[in-house]
């Protein structure tokens, strides 16, 4: 498993560009570019190396976490997936890409696609003395790149089709299934909307052939009905620098995903998983489960102690092979 903080040398490399810049002023800048995200924007704001910088000083570790999160998942159910090419759809700073290098030492080429010039420079500055110093990175309109791209084993697109309309959104769809020799992995906020995308997403392969391998113990209906969405949580840690840009106090953030994981390579039994964190009372642990048959709830009383022992370890997103029993 990689962890969820940015790798040593990608920190140090930042913090080192970032070091005399108004802080102040990044501050502000990352704080009008998250906002403009929120609103369901795009990178258009993002102009210059300044604006580039303060993104990624507050965006990249929370975006790198639930990147690599994904890919821990992937692997945990796919040990023996081994890609030996990467094509990161939106690549932005290069954040995906990083993360799918820790994970996977096989990866040899690397292929980043984004419109915008600002991140491009700043990722090749990032990367320069890393294994990601030898990639193409290819500035333009990335739906339109897809379709020259080098195909991959493994393909990636995180926190980028939210900028995509609904029309656009499934010729997108389409276009990264036909560039995935192996395996795609699409990334989205963890709200109602980003789920939304990554569920309509989903479906569409699925009627081209794609076979789910996370987060998801099957390739059925998602059973979660609104107001409930499917989504997952990770904890990242913030250093200084990252707490000033963000205005916060907490010396961590929770960073909330959606996402899934899509194969052309039938996956072995899926686990189920646990949807939200288990509920924990004198008399038992209650837990919210997706299995390969459906939604169920489970329930672990405390005078089973085996089962007792095993609910009380078990975390949001986390998996669990046994077959429960449901009330």
């Amino acid at each position: 498993m990689i962890s969820p903080a940015l790798p040593a040398d990608l920190k140090a490399a930042l913090e080192q560009l970032l070091f005399g810049t108004s802080r102040a002023d990044a501050a502000a800048r990352a704080a009008a570019i998250s906002r403009t995200y929120r609103d369901g924007g795009t990178s258009a704001p993002i102009r210059t190396e300044t604006d580039a910088l303060a993104y990624a000083g507050a965006r990249m570790p929370a975006t790198y976490a639930a990147v690599a999160a994904s890919l821990n998942t992937l692997r945990a159910i796919r040990p023996d997936f081994a890609p030996r090419t990467l094509l990161d759809v939106g690549a932005g700073p290069g954040t995906a890409s990083w993360a799918a290098a820790q994970a996977f030492e096989t990866l040899q080429g690397f292929t980043l696609l984004d419109a915008n010039p600002a991140l491009r420079a700043l990722a090749l500055t990032l990367a320069r003395d890393s294994r990601l110093a030898q990639a193409d990175y290819q500035l333009g309109d990335a739906p339109k790149l897809l379709a020259a791209a080098p195909a991959a084993a493994l393909v990636i697109a995180s926190y980028v089709i939210n900028e995509l309309g609904d029309d656009a959104r499934e010729g997108f769809a389409d276009a990264l299934w036909r560039a995935t020799t192996d395996t795609l992995l699409i990334v989205e906020p963890g709200t109602p909307a980003g789920y939304a995308r990554v569920i309509q997403l989903r479906a569409r392969l699925i009627a081209q052939g794609a076979q789910v391998i996370a987060p998801c113990p099957h390739d059925a209906a998602c059973p979660l009905e609104a107001p409930d969405w499917c989504h997952f949580v990770q904890r990242l840690p913030r250093s200084r620098l990252h707490q000033h840009l963000k205005g916060a106090e907490l010396p961590y953030e929770d960073e909330k995903f959606s996402y899934v994981a899509l194969s052309r390579v039938a996956p072995p039994p899926r686990p189920s998983r646990v949807l939200t964190q288990p509920e924990l009372t004198k008399a038992a642990i209650t837990a919210k489960l997706c299995t390969p048959q459906g939604l169920r709830i489970a329930v672990a009383p405390r005078r089973d102690k085996p089962a007792y022992a095993q609910f009380r370890r078990l975390d949001w997103g986390d998996t669990i092979a046994s077959d429960p029993s449901a009330e």
